[in-house]
């Protein structure tokens, strides 16, 4: 046929010249580049778009909120398409609904038609909602790296301002989405309005936050000339201190200025603690780092963790502690680790037994088959954007025993012709390649159609079981086009020097005694 001409045609160019030699090492050094540049991380990356809808309703109860906003707010969120869930939860001065899309879904797209939605129902929004965020969720917040600072010589607020100050120099990492402190107490300026005063000054609540509201306004009031020059007019500056608080003018009666610090006591320190986080029974507080999609989590967890010393160093006391209570990066090193060498400890036993049942020359051939094949299957991996998981490592694992499958039939009948003697040792080559080629391509294709259904599993475990239904087929085809280039290459040079051994004998018992 046509097609098995072309074939043959390929393997007779790899028998004579150095494309062999030149695919190997072009395969191996792309497997290598490859094992290296590939993110890596313990599962695949699930896309599954998801946000929060947060409104705020102040005044109402639950059951209003549930009436007035949830459930309209719900039936609107179902009309997006590729919706595949829509949960809520209501509670006094406002609810949360969360919707969730389908698995695979475009998130930036999903994003933009859940905003677009909302905005298009505007005039359907109650009196009274005050406001909403929407908060895209992804599996990437997820913190990769969590530091934790503590020590016996630091309250919850100076903690608190050192992981702030640790977060502010991190942020200029590259390939960090995200940075949240959890723990410590921040600075606040509390005010307790003194009712007895108040009621004396005839002053209510409202009045005292709308005072502090305008105190906070900033703006631009005009401009003008001034010898030659425009100058810009513009209102006081914010207060940031106690005693500016303190001193903002609440009424003016009489002639008599009152101020706040005449009303409420104005306290400068830490906010009321909602949360507390210790570590080895001290104060402490955590700082948690996300990274972007896509980025390799090994080698971003160990920049942020260097660069982390490096600040604490220069601009830290040597008293701080700081732990490391996280790193998501070092455990998926260790677990990809882990599978690779158990991959590379299967590959040496099917070769050692291999070795033991055709001969150390046969082993030498599919022996470097098996290689090759990963590399190939791994630089594609790298090429399409795959990261390097657990389970993609599984699935080259499970096809170790196909990819020898096509590399040890033609080995196999390789030597036997080669030994038989009737043809020279090329000749022998190309005829018992041609002989078995029907089987070893229809064993692949086999394969490749068993592993076709994987790709049609929905929900969660479609994109989990992904790697396996792409790398399966991926590395055995690869090993069938080593089969047709580089193995009766090598089986040539390898088993030419027993050319004749079975002179005489017939065809039918040509085959090992094995």
């Amino acid at each position: 046929m046509a097609q098995d001409n072309v074939i043959l045609k390929t393997v007779r160019l790899f028998l004579s010249g150095p494309l062999s030699g030149i695919f190997i090492a072009a395969a191996l050094c792309a497997g290598i580049v490859a094992l290296i540049l590939t993110p890596r991380e313990e599962d695949p990356q699930i896309i599954v778009p998801m946000a929060d809808v947060e409104v705020s309703f102040p005044g109402h109860s639950p059951e209003e909120c549930e009436q007035l906003v949830t459930r309209p707010l719900e039936r609107l969120l179902w009309q997006l398409d590729g919706v595949e869930h829509v949960y809520s939860s209501s509670s006094r001065d406002g609810c949360m609904v969360t919707v969730r899309f389908y698995v695979g879904e475009d998130r930036d797209r999903s994003m933009v038609k859940l905003r677009d939605k909302i905005e298009e129902n505007l005039n359907l929004v109650p009196a009274g909602v005050q406001g909403w965020r929407i908060l895209p969720v992804s599996i990437n917040d997820v913190p990769i790296v969590c530091l934790t600072l503590s020590g016996e010589n630091y309250d919850s607020l100076q903690l608190r301002r050192f992981a702030e100050e640790l977060s502010a120099r991190l942020d200029s990492v590259p390939d960090i989405s995200r940075s949240e402190v959890f723990g410590g107490l921040s600075r606040q300026i509390r005010i307790e309005p003194q009712i007895e005063y108040l009621r004396a000054m005839q002053m209510s609540l409202p009045e005292l936050g709308e005072a502090l509201r305008l105190a906070n306004a900033g703006g631009t009031v005009g401009y003008f000339l001034s010898e030659g020059r425009e100058q810009l007019m513009l209102t006081g500056t914010n207060p940031v201190l106690a005693q500016e608080v303190a001193n903002i003018v609440v009424k003016e009666e009489g002639g008599r200025l009152l101020r706040l610090g005449d009303v409420a006591r104005v306290i400068d320190g830490a906010q009321r603690p909602e949360s507390y986080v210790r570590h080895n029974g001290q104060e402490a507080v955590t700082l948690a780092l996300s990274k972007k999609a896509g980025v390799n989590a090994v080698s971003l967890a160990r920049k942020i963790i260097v660069e982390a010393e490096k600040i604490k160093a220069a601009t830290m006391p040597a008293d701080l502690e700081l732990t490391v209570t996280r790193d998501q990066g070092r455990s998926a090193d260790e677990r990809v680790s882990g599978l690779i060498s158990g991959m590379f400890f299967a590959v040496l036993t099917v070769i050692l037994l291999i070795a033991l049942t055709m001969g150390w020359r046969e082993s030498v051939v599919i022996g470097f088959s098996v290689p090759v094949s990963f590399a190939l299957a791994l630089f594609t991996n790298y090429l399409f954007g795959y990261t390097l998981n657990r389970v993609t490592l599984f699935a080259l694992i499970l096809s170790l025993g196909l990819v020898v499958d096509d590399p040890i039939t033609n080995v196999d009948n390789v030597q036997r012709h080669i030994r038989l003697g009737r043809l020279s040792p090329r000749d022998a080559t190309l005829y018992a390649v041609k002989e078995v080629l029907p089987p070893v391509i229809m064993s692949t294709v086999a394969i490749i159609v068993s592993f076709t259904p994987m790709f049609f599993i929905s929900g969660m475990m479609g994109p989990y079981m992904g790697p396996m239904a792409i790398n399966v087929p991926l590395t055995v085809s690869f090993s069938t086009v080593c089969a047709l280039t580089f193995v009766p290459f090598l089986a040539l040079k390898l088993l030419q020097k027993r050319a004749g051994e079975l002179k005489g004998v017939e065809e039918s018992e040509g085959a090992p005694l094995w």
